[in-house]
């Protein structure tokens, strides 16, 4: 069985990388402690935390790790045709693992360590009538070991229609988990049917529109691959993705959102294959779902969202559906979601923007650069998948993760979680247990 499986399993260590990358790590780490060294003045922010509701929209808000609680200065500049800020993601995973005999059987793990992805970021508002946001994402890719844009475009507002237009390299639009920055996630990683079934991102145009009085968002977005062939993302040739987001209750005063969203997608595989596989939420682990190559010219995908959030609390749920039509008349049907907790043992805000319907980084009331305990935010998740289907067997698996955040500052972060995982596959049920850590700095 072992002999079967060696290949489920290949996937370069990164613990040998290590090193190499440990000066960098304490010297944006230490690049972090400054930003928030000072209690924040007036002229900056107004107050020690953002409002729950945020109501900005600008071009890459949902990629570009930036602050609604202005931090510093130096990295900002008030140009003749545009402004421009300079930012920066860091992030940092360990994982090691305990397995059952039979999951030993399935698949074969080791303990490792490893840089996700260190991004550099740019963005900024030409100084036009009409409002222009522009954002430019690089990013070093610690699977692939190489630099790749990330977010990078144009937006344009259409006040004219309640919206705008984004053209470029974005997020498609489909579920807030995808929507959000990575960095922001409740969660140590977004759930395995949807890093599976939706792409990071997409090559081609996105209107975004909203309805403050009616607090519904919306979305459209088709893109190609013309630009992307050659990148991991790029699974399809062409897709066209749609989310109607409706936000019932929204109150600064109680601190209380509730946003309903339902979301669909529709495209035409790369090359008339298409692969659905995903990582049992750990980076650095080797793939547990897998159905191989399946000749296919087109997919669809279906999805529902649910998040509620009043205080210190946050209820979060989604379950999305994948049909795909195969060339030999088949159409099987994958499936997975997430239910889970949050909440916030000390004072901080997570902001929900409502433009874009998704929710922003934890801004704790006090850094510990302030004198403060920062902020600790404690989660509960439950996560499901499923992509045994009409002779597939991809298999199937359930997780539960505890998961403690540790936000020392708005741009600091450390991660403890916890996972205990079952795998069905294979014709054997093995049990992993999970332990993995995060060290995360941005600007």
């Amino acid at each position: 069985m072992l002999t079967r499986l060696e290949g489920l399993a290949a996937r370069p260590a990164h613990a040998g990388h290590f090193p190499s990358w440990l000066g960098l790590t304490v010297a944006l780490v230490a690049l972090g402690i400054p930003f928030e060294a000072r209690p924040c003045r007036a002229q900056d922010s107004g107050a020690a935390s953002p409002s729950v509701i945020d109501s900005t929209a600008e071009a890459g808000d949902a990629d570009a790790v930036v602050p609604k609680r202005r931090m510093v200065k130096w990295n900002e500049y008030d140009g003749p045709i545009s402004t421009l800020r300079l930012g920066y993601g860091f992030l940092l995973d360990w994982s090691s693992y305990s397995q059952d005999q039979a999951s030993k059987q399935q698949i074969r793990m080791m303990p490792d360590v490893g840089l996700r992805d260190f991004r550099i970021l740019l963005k900024g508002k030409f100084k036009t009538e009409r409002p222009i946001t522009w954002t430019l994402g690089y990013m070093y890719d610690g699977v692939i070991e190489d630099w790749r844009f990330r977010q990078t475009g144009v937006q344009v507002d259409v006040p004219e229609l309640s919206g705008r237009v984004f053209i470029g390299r974005t997020k498609e639009g489909f579920s807030m988990n995808k929507v959000m920055v990575g960095y922001y996630i409740w969660t140590i990683e977004r759930t395995m049917a949807l890093d599976a079934f939706v792409p990071i991102l997409g090559d081609g145009i996105k209107w975004m529109g909203y309805s403050p009085r009616a607090r519904i968002h919306y979305s459209l977005g088709w893109f190609l691959d013309d630009l992307s062939e050659d990148e991991k993302f790029a699974t399809y040739d062409n897709q066209f993705v749609s989310r109607v987001a409706w936000q019932p209750i929204l109150s600064e005063d109680k601190r209380e959102v509730l946003h309903l969203g339902v979301m669909v997608r529709e495209g035409h595989p790369d090359g008339g294959s298409l692969q659905v596989r995903s990582r049992p939420e750990a980076y650095l682990a080797p793939y547990f779902l897998d159905t191989g190559k399946i000749a296919s010219n087109q997919a669809g995908t279906l999805g529902a969202e649910a998040y509620y959030q009043r205080g210190p609390w946050l209820y979060s749920s989604e379950y999305d559906w994948q049909r795909v039509q195969t060339t030999g008349g088949g159409s099987p049907v994958f499936d997975g979601g997430a239910f889970g907790v949050s909440r916030l043992l000390t004072p901080g805000t997570r902001p929900y923007n409502a433009p874009g319907a998704f929710f922003d980084a934890v801004y704790p009331t006090r850094s510990v650069f302030e004198g403060g305990p920062g902020a600790v935010e404690a989660v509960l998740n439950y996560s499901y998948s499923n992509f045994d289907d009409q002779g597939f067997v991809g298999g199937k698996f359930w997780r539960v993760s505890p998961t403690v955040k540790w936000h020392l500052s708005y741009n600091l972060r450390i991660e403890l979680a916890y996972g205990f995982g079952k795998l069905d596959r294979f014709g054997l049920n093995g049990t992993t247990q999970f332990y993995q850590a995060r060290l995360l700095t941005m600007l």
